[in-house]
């Protein structure tokens, strides 16, 4: 390929790689469920230098495949296996530009991992609310593309709610700066939402301007035992009349993964509470004091919702707690194979969709293991599926299309959607067609074949 020189010039040296010891992990997703090839993986430490990059693999046509930290689990950052694509990491892009307090709002690079981006409105006195459990090697610019949401979406929205403006290299290579920190603005399109949930599809997202929010000053976390999903939802419910916007993350968890933690994360400590088939672990803030929030549990188990609860007495118990939620998946690893389906119902709905989805899946694959978790608050449930304890995870990969279609049908019969997080990638293309229709598609692909008439961005994904 002529171009490789080219790019190895612009990038300069110590800024690519085709070292296959070097490359390898970034051509994997997190479970080895999709593995690429690349010739080149190149890293430039400017946006300038990206769009000299993407300006020289739109003349030569050379598809170009936009990866942040790599933590996606639909394959959205892989390139394919016939080597010619190009893999741009964002990674050296990692600079905080600047942050304003009274405005509250921060503006910086898309290599930023999310966790340096929390650091920085602390330092601040600033509170920045996006979290999820891979916030140490996640990138914002991978987060935006995704719209992902963690465990804070009830407050405070996805990625997409927290963003004020981007600044994104197009196709052709020419820059757009929308880096604006406007609350208001109402000049026609609102452009930076064609590039958040776009997965790197009509641009490459180079730097954001975020918003944050006045530090909290005081939390409480709790570990609750219910009786069921459903009690979940009456139990959030509940909560939301009696506490508002105090309630910042409630999650369901079921005693499956619980298990799974226990056995397989040694730093995770379990605490003392009534052995229970589900828990809700809820985060509130600013309420003063602890009373409240106990008064409001002591009600819950008194009308039967709950049979127990823990409160976490200082924030290392909040941590431990936490830690037990964010090391879900990371134990499901380690138990053997899983499948992974991120999907979205009204929070009305969650019970139902559970009850029914497990009892699908169940009579389809004897002895398959369900661990449906996740965000009660906004109906984002990941219903992920561990393989059956006597088969081999190549047998129980051979069932990905069949268990994701019952899955997915039962999702729509509740009007929610087939992903809430993690995009679709390569693993639901067909399956965004199907359940979405020619018409919503068609008018993605008129966007896309707009935007990048040679389709050099990120080809093979989400369309």
């Amino acid at each position: 390929m002529k171009v490789l020189d080219e790019l190895k010039t612009i990038v300069g040296s110590g800024n690519w790689t085709d070292d296959a010891g070097e490359l390898e992990p970034n051509l994997r997703e997190w479970r080895d469920m999709w593995v690429g090839r690349t010739p080149l993986m190149v890293s430039p430490d400017s946006t300038e230098k990206v769009a000299a990059v993407v300006r020289a693999c739109n003349e030569s046509r050379t598809a170009i495949v936009p990866q942040g930290g790599n933590t996606g689990l639909c394959g959205g950052a892989i390139p394919d296996n016939s080597g010619e694509q190009i893999l741009l990491s964002l990674s050296k892009m990692n600079r905080v530009r600047s942050i304003s307090p009274n405005d509250h709002s921060i503006s910086v690079d898309a290599g930023c991992t999310l966790a340096s981006i929390q650091s920085a409105a602390s330092d601040a006195d600033r509170f920045f609310p996006l979290s999820l459990a891979a916030e140490g090697s996640c990138q914002i610019g991978g987060n935006l593309s995704t719209n992902a949401g963690g465990i804070n979406v009830l407050r405070y929205g996805t990625a997409r709610s927290l963003a004020l403006g981007l600044e994104v290299v197009l196709p052709d290579g020419s820059i757009w700066n929308g880096l604006r920190s406007l609350r208001k603005d109402t000049s026609g399109y609102d452009l930076k939402q064609f590039f958040i949930g776009a997965e790197g599809t009509l641009g490459v997202i180079t730097a954001a301007n975020l918003r944050l929010f006045p530090t909290i000053k005081n939390s409480q976390t709790a570990l609750i035992a219910i009786n069921s999903p459903s009690a979940a939802v009456d139990m959030y419910a509940t909560l939301r009349e009696n506490l508002g916007d105090q309630v910042q993350a409630f999650e369901l968890i079921p005693h499956l993964a619980m298990k799974f933690v226990q056995e397989h994360i040694p730093s995770c400590s379990i605490p003392g509470i009534e052995p229970s088939e589900w828990y809700v672990l809820m985060e509130s803030s600013d309420l003063g004091n602890d009373e409240m929030l106990l008064r409001e549990l002591s009600s819950q188990i008194e009308s039967g919702l709950a049979t127990d609860a823990v409160l976490a007495k200082n924030r290392s118990e909040s941590a431990s707690l936490w830690r037990i939620r964010h090391s879900i998946s990371e134990a499901q690893k380690r138990e053997g194979a899983s499948l992974k389906h991120d999907v979205a119902v009204p929070i009305g709905s969650v019970g139902s969709f559970i009850r029914k989805a497990v009892a699908a899946v169940e009579e389809y694959l004897p002895g398959i293991r369900p661990v449906p978790f996740g965000h009660i608050g906004d109906g984002n449930i990941h219903f992920n599926l561990s393989q059956p304890e006597e088969l081999q995870p190549e047998t129980f990969y051979q069932q990905r299309e069949a268990l994701a279609s019952i899955v997915y049908d039962i999702v729509v019969d509740h009007a929610g959607t087939i992903s809430a997080e993690h995009g679709i990638g390569q693993a639901k293309k067909e399956h965004l067609l199907h359940y979405r229709g020619d018409l919503e598609v068609g008018l993605m692909r008129a966007i896309k074949d707009t935007l990048d008439p040679n389709n050099i961005m990120n080809p093979g994904k989400l369309l």
